[in-house]
């Protein structure tokens, strides 16, 4: 069975009894925790840490917890030198139970409540991104009542279009976030911050969008957040120290997409930084990145058992699993395009086929694969692998037709454990008020 490399989890090797990831075969993970299931190659995403963490060498990398966060990843962020991202009680919280220090930390959000501003101030999270003239009022009073002046970045929307889906496009200037560049928004949130009494400005903020595969667009982002750092300098006397330019690099969900290489883009973008503030007149900054799908997207496979196989004559054939859009709701939300694998067996009979693998719930968008080439011999009780489902699977997942989320298993040297165990029915009703 061929595997194209760049789509599955690094310890991914195929034999004669199916798929292995981390020494353990798939086969034996179905049948101890059952399906769905993720499988998380904890290598893998420790060594997309260190990729990320060399290649920027001497600046920041914040995992984005969004991605996807559990204790248990929190803790092997914090052991590889990394901070993270978070934008909400949830995810401050699930760091903090890990031990990971609020220096290490950058909250995130376009309507962080009072509450969650305050949690971060006490915790002495290292920046805050701000994202409203709101915001701006509401942080500064809550640090200034604790006698604190909290460090931020503000969160700008250079304008630039990241040629991505449109759902998950955050740098143009029609969008929820930030404070727009063209319309004046971002150069009037700098001068209330500078007077802002419980607020220190020590930089900026961007974020272009997800699953980014062209570099030019951070190129373009580079110059027009270091024009404003000057401006700054300039109006206000300021010199901004840190610049923040996000995340969104793309990774590869089917054997043709190419994703760019941290390694590639790395040295390049440190360079326009270097050069662009070489031109106007102003000290290098010490950058940020935040990757959380090109670090986790890769390192997990879900496992799913084929349930139904019905064959329309003239139109498709159907293939039916146990799980669906309560695990990865993307292809229903973007149109994100998946493949498939038998992961037990790699003994078939007959030409491969393309069939279309749906989930179970009562949507006819409810799609898992579109168009997956499988084995004609594909049987009810098979188990399937998909890959590159690490990011913004677990962390959507949802309890769609009462159903329970899956578990997910890291594995590592032939061993499996649980690092987010599997919801039981008692689980889905425990907030059910008879």
């Amino acid at each position: 069975m061929h595997l194209p490399p760049h789509l599955w989890p690094a310890t991914t090797t195929s034999g004669p009894d199916g798929l292995t990831i981390g020494g353990v075969r798939l086969s034996d993970l179905a049948e101890e925790f059952g399906t769905p299931a993720f499988v998380l190659d904890e290598d893998d995403f420790r060594a997309r840490c260190r990729a990320w963490r060399d290649a920027f060498a001497g600046h920041d990398v914040f995992y984005a917890a969004k991605a996807f966060l559990c204790h248990q990843v929190a803790v092997w962020l914090r052991e590889e030198g990394l901070g993270i991202d978070v934008c909400s009680a949830g995810e401050l919280r699930t760091a903090q139970r890990a031990g990971v220090p609020g220096a290490s930390l950058v909250l995130h959000g376009n309507n962080k409540s009072p509450a969650e501003l305050a949690d971060a101030v006490d915790y002495g999270v290292s920046l805050v991104v701000v994202d409203s003239d709101d915001e701006i009022t509401r942080l500064s009073d809550i640090a200034a009542r604790r006698g604190r002046r909290q460090p931020v970045l503000v969160r700008v929307t250079p304008g630039v279009e990241a040629h991505t889906h449109a759902h998950i496009t955050t740098g143009t200037d029609d969008q929820k976030f930030g404070f727009s560049l063209a319309s004046g928004s971002a150069h009037r949130a700098v001068s209330r911050i500078v007077d802002a009494p419980g607020l220190e400005l020590v930089g900026l903020h961007s974020h272009l969008g997800s699953q980014i595969t062209r570099p030019d667009v951070f190129m373009t982002a580079v110059d027009r957040l270091v024009a404003l750092m000057a401006d700054t300098a300039r109006t206000h006397g300021v010199l901004l120290r840190r610049l923040d330019l996000g995340g969104g690099l793309g990774i590869a969900y089917l054997p043709e997409d190419e994703p760019l290489d941290v390694r590639d883009l790395a040295p390049v973008v440190v360079e326009r930084v270097h050069k662009a503030c070489a031109d106007a007149g102003i000290p290098m900054p010490r950058l940020a990145v935040e990757p959380g799908r090109a670090i986790a997207g890769p390192t997990t496979v879900t496992l799913y058992t084929v349930g139904t196989i019905k064959r329309q004559r003239g139109l498709r054939t159907w293939v039916s699993v146990d799980g669906g859009l309560s695990d990865n709701p993307r292809p229903a939300l973007y149109g994100a395009g998946y493949t498939a694998a038998l992961a037990a067996r790699t003994t078939t009979r007959g030409a491969d086929q393309t069939v279309t693998v749906c989930g179970r719930h009562c949507e006819s968008g409810d799609i898992v694969v579109d168009s997956a080439r499988l084995p004609a011999d594909l049987a009810v009780g098979d188990l399937l692998a998909v890959p590159a489902s690490g990011a913004y699977h677990r962390s959507m997942a949802n309890n769609y037709n009462a159903q329970p989320r899956p578990p997910v298993v890291a594995v590592r040297d032939g061993a499996a454990r649980l690092v987010v165990r599997g919801e039981t029915l008692d689980d889905v009703l425990r907030l059910d008020v008879p």
